[in-house]
């Protein structure tokens, strides 16, 4: 999961404060994934969801 929102934040050149209050209301979300932070099934899928609806909106 860290892999993939490394690449997204480099991709749309966002910060991760912005990403985690964006995807889950949580601004150290990005920090503690990368401190080793397991993400429950259900914060996985609002990762994920919020990957997919972020690319279709700026057209990728």
């Amino acid at each position: 999961m860290l892999i993939a929102v490394e690449r997204f934040l480099r991709e749309f050149r966002m910060s991760p404060t912005r990403f985690g209050r964006d995807c889950a209301r949580d601004p150290r979300l990005v920090h503690d994934l990368r401190r080793g932070r397991q993400p429950g099934d259900r914060v996985k899928r609002r990762i994920e969801h919020f990957m997919n609806i972020y690319r279709r909106s700026v057209g990728q």
